[in-house]
């Protein structure tokens, strides 16, 4: 996003009790003077009165034209569109990007002392409304052992569902998957009598949480549509089918210690672990499933043999990034199903589908040894973020968060206590984050890398571009991914209205979990620091 930047004087007429601003936008579009520009605004004030009104600054939006500029004057400010399709509007002042930042970050002391002690979270919508969803669960489980000293463990679940087509089907995940999963493990433990059940009897467990959901969501729901006649219940009962969902969930077994990551489409989780260097080292554990993944791409042609054009231009049938998703029916569905639905109520078809199903919803899964007493941590966030940030740079970014909230020694909260105890301290520049680099993400297996800076016209060799100022780690990573410290980028991209700013960037969620030793209360408090001001103030969660 190359933002040019110009200045003109544009004061208006009074219009009842307010100063009305509007772009006039005469026949120069060409941004190479401020002269030019300024001919296309209209004044009604001389220079004098110009002098003594404040000055606010604009983005000025176009099809093909993304400026900046400063207009005269203190009243309102109208979104007018001319003959060119430009828009004006204020900038967001820098306590205004602040809010809109902060406006949904949350964040959660664990005291159960089932090694983890933190989690932060924030969403920031691109999309209105915003198609990325979340969910996170803590449930305690009883031992089923028959050992007297073995007590009730937890299994934590956090997840982040990035929404396309409608925000419908991410929805869905986030009231039903962590559900789905649980009791398919639970079933899974049962039918061990006691012991524990091996790698591939719990990783079968998650997938199968995952597509029955599918099912439920895909085929249940036309059974029930057909069954009914009903074109008021197929409007609601197929919405989360013809919309769709990327799905990433955590399973943390704070018994074993071992961490879980099943993924079905784009978002990515990456792991932050302490070198013996003292920085932090950035391991991904789930691999971009899209037409762009070598991998997915053979799994894709070698199920659809005679379809040259299963995937094209890295996409399903030239359309669906994600080659795993919920939901998106029109993937699945046979062509009998869709014939049906055509006739009687409405549905999707193409003559390209030709073998059908072409998406499935489930995951891969990886496993990890988490080492809480080592101060791991787990960063988990739909593909909008991936776009902005490599793997390494979002974990430098936590590492530098940690280093500052090391040197705030004048907090006495509980987690600031236990901060030097479990994530020790490191050395760095105070350019340079503290991560060992590794090898970017590459085409070569299928993970995206940051193209918004390409759109944007930002050099990635630019460290020190970074800031730490939010006490939320999520929202700090978001700080960063859209600007640091250069503010004028930060408010032009949050400034921008929907669906303009789909543009520029994507729908965002972000979850950040700190593992570790500390107390246990068997409680999980809210972290008010680090959790944005509300009328209703959030509860814990369990």
């Amino acid at each position: 996003m190359y933002i040019r930047r110009f200045s003109v004087a544009l004061v208006s007429t009074l219009v009842g009790y307010g100063a009305w601003y509007s772009y006039k936008g005469g026949n120069e579009t060409s941004p190479a003077s401020a002269a030019s520009l300024t001919r296309s605004f209209s004044s009604s004030s001389t220079a004098a009165a110009d002098a003594a009104l404040p000055t606010r600054t604009v983005l000025v939006i176009g099809a093909d034209e993304l400026r900046t500029g400063t207009i005269v004057g203190d009243g309102p400010l109208t979104k007018y569109s001319n003959e060119y399709g430009r828009q004006v509007i204020e900038m967001l002042s820098s306590d205004q990007v602040d809010d809109k930042l902060r406006e949904t970050e949350q964040s959660y002391f664990v005291n159960r002392g089932q090694g983890v002690v933190r989690y932060d979270l924030v969403q920031l919508p691109s999309n209105n409304p915003i198609e990325d969803d979340h969910a996170e669960k803590i449930v305690e489980v009883p031992s089923r052992s028959s050992g007297k000293d073995v007590g009730p463990t937890d299994w934590m679940f956090w997840g982040v569902f990035d929404g396309h087509s409608g925000w419908v089907t991410s929805a869905k995940l986030r009231n039903e998957l962590i559900q789905f999963v649980a009791r398919e493990l639970n079933d899974t433990y049962i039918a061990a009598n006691g012991k524990i059940p091996d790698d591939a009897a719990i990783d079968a467990a998650i997938k199968t949480g995952f597509t029955r959901l599918d099912d439920e969501i895909v085929h249940k729901s036309v059974e029930k549509v057909f069954k009914q006649n009903s074109k008021t219940l197929a409007a609601e009962a197929l919405a989360p089918a013809l919309a769709g969902s990327c799905a990433l969930l955590s399973f943390y077994d704070a018994r074993s210690q071992q961490l879980r990551v099943a993924v079905t489409g784009d978002s990515r989780a990456v792991l932050g672990r302490r070198s013996d260097s003292g920085k932090w080292t950035a391991t991904a554990l789930s691999v971009d499933q899209t037409g762009s993944n070598p991998e997915e791409e053979a799994r894709m042609r070698a199920l659809h043999p005679d379809e040259p054009h299963v995937i094209q231009h890295g996409r399903v049938l030239g359309g669906l990034e994600p080659t795993r998703a919920f939901g998106d029916a029109s993937y699945k569905w046979t062509r009998e199903v869709t014939d049906r639905l055509k006739k009687h109520f409405f549905a999707r078809s193409s003559n390209r589908l030709l073998t059908p199903p072409y998406v499935t919803a489930e995951p891969v899964v990886t496993t990890t040894q988490i080492r809480p007493d080592k101060g791991d941590f787990l960063v988990l966030a739909t593909d909008g973020l991936w776009e902005m940030l490599t793997n390494d740079e979002v974990v430098g970014l936590v590492g530098r968060w940690i280093e500052t909230q090391q040197a705030q020694t004048a907090s006495t909260s509980q987690f600031d206590s236990l901060w030097a105890r479990i994530f020790g301290s490191s050395s760095s520049s105070p350019k340079d984050l503290p991560v060992e680099r590794g090898p970017a993400p590459t085409a070569d297996d299928g993970s995206k890398t940051p193209i918004r800076l390409r759109q944007w016209g930002i050099s990635p060799d630019d460290k020190g571009r970074f800031i730490t100022k939010d006490n939320n780690v999520a929202t700090h990573i978001v700080r960063n991914a859209l600007g640091g410290k250069n503010e004028e980028q930060l408010s032009a991209l949050l400034t921008l209205p929907s669906p303009f700013s789909r543009r520029y960037r994507d729908d965002l969620t972000v979850q950040v979990i700190f593992f570790g030793d500390g107390e246990k209360t068997g409680e999980v408090t809210l972290n008010l620091d680090a959790t944005a001001k509300s009328n209703e103030p959030l509860k814990a969660k369990l």
